[in-house]
């Protein structure tokens, strides 16, 4: 069985790249989440328009790597108090957070979220909630990072080999 979470982490590329590293993630696409504009295009998304963030979907099995170990190494990706900014990208499509399609996982991401701000020194400002919509990236974006191994991405390399253990 296979489950599945949306993760907003900035760049989308780094975050697909890091969670793929994951031993028991299944796969990733990168796209875009919770957009008020149907299948939006990256140049309208960076717009500021479309309330889209750029986010990662994750499948994942969990008889492999638990919901909450995925989130634990996705903190770890990001500046959990920076609003709208993360590495050197700024906007609202660069938000973080965290999306749900099974009520399920909500208590998971509730107490990692609690966990998480009680080591921040501010306010958190990951969003969660459930998934309204995802609309996939266009294919110049999918696994840009294993195309373009010297393209950029704000997550220190470092970490990739804390993914690959799990």
């Amino acid at each position: 069985m296979t489950k599945t979470i949306y993760l907003a982490g900035g760049c989308f590329w780094g975050t697909e790249h890091f969670m793929g590293l994951i031993p028991g993630v299944t796969a990733t696409e990168v796209g875009y989440a919770n957009s008020n504009t149907p299948d939006p295009s990256y140049q309208v998304v960076c717009t500021g328009t479309t309330d889209a963030a750029e986010t990662v979907r994750v499948d994942y099995d969990p008889e492999r790597v638990t919901l909450r170990r995925i989130l634990d190494l996705y903190f770890l990706t990001i500046d959990p108090t920076s609003v709208n900014r993360q590495g050197g990208d700024s906007g609202t499509q660069y938000r973080t957070g965290i999306y749900y399609t099974d009520p399920d996982d909500a208590p998971t991401v509730d107490a990692a979220l609690v966990d998480l701000a009680a080591r921040c020194s501010g306010p958190i400002a990951v969003e969660s909630g459930r998934l309204v919509n995802f609309y996939p990236a266009e294919k110049y974006h999918q696994g840009y990072l294993d195309a373009n191994p010297g393209g950029y991405c704000h997550i220190n390399p470092a970490l990739f080999d804390i993914a690959r253990r799990g």
